[in-house]
């Protein structure tokens, strides 16, 4: 039920105020988006679908009669708008990306080449907002890589099912009004969901606590090994079984020789040129922004060097198993840095 003050401003919005409006939606923007980012495992895609559940709110708010909170009202119509674009064939499909250098045959072919990162600041305001009773993942663990990438894997009424009793806690009758199915349709889909999550997601109870020393520990390692382009330490950082995925291109890599295999091309393919690696957080996970200078700056007059720039090669994220890397995960996605606040080009440093 809404308070009178919600009450209020609903008549207002009701009338043309988009203020009003404004005033109703904000306070939810932040989880809604995440939410549309679990849907659809697309940071741009979310953005998307989070402009078109505002617009369909507001274009509905006659047919609100507050039966049920505005929150449950909102991510109804947030869940189904990402239910139709799931459905559409004319659903953005990133093109593979041409790498520069002839990479090693691929340990697999990875299907799901749309997965992009989500800045940790976009978390900001929702970090507290407190699931129903009964949720089974906090908000940091439901924005985890792997919990993201698992649910690409499911049925999208399975993944939204997980997602709004096991995530965001709302009831099985809430749940059933708001896919428009039975309460015995809901206890199914819900069912089979979690199986299919438990089965294809990876856990790691050992994984250092985020934005821990261990954490920023290991992930400065990695950083130092990459930027000087010494592969024995990389690897050494890495688990047995660790995992080299690079969306949208679908290549994978599976354990210590196979990605060395890929670095040795990639760091040939580099040639004494300076690497730059910018941290940051994506995913409550640790990520770096790396950048590759446009020549070797290292040489030569320094007058010549000037103009020389640095340019994206791609956003890392870590997943972390106890004091090892279990996953790593690089994102060619360049127009994602100034969403984490990374510049288009860095001047590059002599």
């Amino acid at each position: 039920m809404l308070t009178s003050v919600e009450q209020a401003t609903l008549e207002r919005a009701r009338v043309g105020d988009e203020q009003a409006f404004r005033e109703l939606t904000d306070p939810y923007r932040p989880e809604l988006l995440a939410h549309c980012y679990r849907m659809l495992g697309s940071l741009m895609d979310a953005e998307d679908m989070l402009q078109e559940t505002l617009l369909a709110a507001w274009r509905g708010l006659a047919r609100f009669q507050g039966r049920s909170s505005l929150r449950s009202w909102l991510y109804r119509i947030a869940t189904n708008t990402c239910l139709n674009a799931l459905r559409s064939t004319s659903r953005r499909v990133p093109t593979e990306p041409t790498p520069p250098f002839q990479p090693p045959e691929p340990t697999q072919r990875n299907e799901i080449t749309w997965l992009q990162p989500y800045p940790d600041t976009l978390l900001d305001g929702i970090a507290d907002t407190a699931p129903g009773p009964d949720a089974r993942y906090s908000q940091t663990e439901a924005i985890e890589l792997a919990f993201v990438a698992s649910l690409q894997r499911m049925p999208p009424r399975q993944a939204a099912t997980v997602l709004l009793r096991d995530v965001l806690g709302f009831g099985t009758d809430e749940v059933a009004t708001m896919l428009n199915t039975s309460r015995p349709a809901v206890k199914g889909t819900l069912q089979r969901g979690r199986a299919a999550l438990q089965s294809s997601r990876q856990t790691s109870p050992d994984r250092p606590p985020p934005r821990s020393g261990e954490e920023r520990h290991l992930a400065r390692r990695f950083a130092d090994a990459y930027v000087a382009a010494d592969i024995d330490s990389v690897v050494t950082l890495l688990t047995d079984d660790a995992w080299l995925s690079m969306p949208p291109a679908p290549h994978q890599y599976h354990g210590r020789n196979a990605i060395r295999s890929f670095l040795e091309a990639s760091f040939a393919f580099r040639s004494g040129r300076r690497a730059y690696l910018l941290p940051g957080r994506a995913n409550s996970q640790p990520l770096f922004a790396s950048y590759l200078a446009d020549r070797d700056s290292g040489d030569g007059d320094p007058a010549d060097h000037d103009e020389d720039v640095a340019r994206p090669t791609g956003l890392f994220v870590l997943t972390l198993m106890g004091d090892h890397i279990h996953v790593v995960t690089r994102f060619h996605c360049y127009d994602l840095y100034p969403r984490f606040g990374f510049p288009d080009l860095l001047k590059a440093d002599r």
